[in-house]
């Protein structure tokens, strides 16, 4: 049986995913337009860096962070910021992004996985349209980016994701 484009492209991300870093949960992003590929990221520190990976800890996790808050505390670019980072915006424009998590532990995909705040601001600036989250291995979400837009959880002060 043939794969469907979206776990096709969702694969990919999962492919990049394995090179992260991170000692807590590692996504891959892959950006996509009119069935090619943009570019992709992982989560890892800045070139140059030490990841914690190679350090043994992650401040974060030390500190008893809950997910999705104090990323000013982590070493780690994300995903989706490293996919954007290395793309032009005019490529991006109506693109759609492919995000995969799991936890680095377990190795199970991250439950309701979405992008942080800063990386939703990022990806509407980008121009993408569409953000396609892997729940498991077969199921997903299609998250519209004008939802990014409309529910602007900045105002609200909500915290995680």
């Amino acid at each position: 049986m043939r794969k469907d484009k979206i776990n096709y492209y969702l694969d990919m991300a999962e492919v990049a995913l394995e090179r992260g870093t991170c000692i807590r949960r590692n996504f891959g992003a892959v950006i996509v337009k009119n069935d090619e590929i943009i570019s992709t990221g992982y989560v890892g520190a800045p070139r140059g860096r030490k990841n914690c990976c190679d350090l043994k800890f992650c401040l974060r996790e030390k500190m008893n962070v809950p997910r999705g808050e104090r990323y000013e505390l982590c070493r780690s670019v994300h995903a989706e910021q490293n996919a954007i980072i290395s793309a032009s915006r005019k490529d991006m424009i109506s693109s759609t992004l492919f995000l995969v998590g799991k936890d680095y532990l377990t190795g199970e995909y991250v439950e309701n996985a979405r992008p942080c705040a800063l990386c939703k601001r990022m990806i509407i600036n980008a121009g993408i349209k569409e953000v396609i989250v892997r729940n498991n291995k077969k199921d997903y979400t299609i998250i519209d980016v004008n939802d990014f837009v409309i529910n602007d959880e900045s105002l609200e002060g909500v915290k995680g994701y």
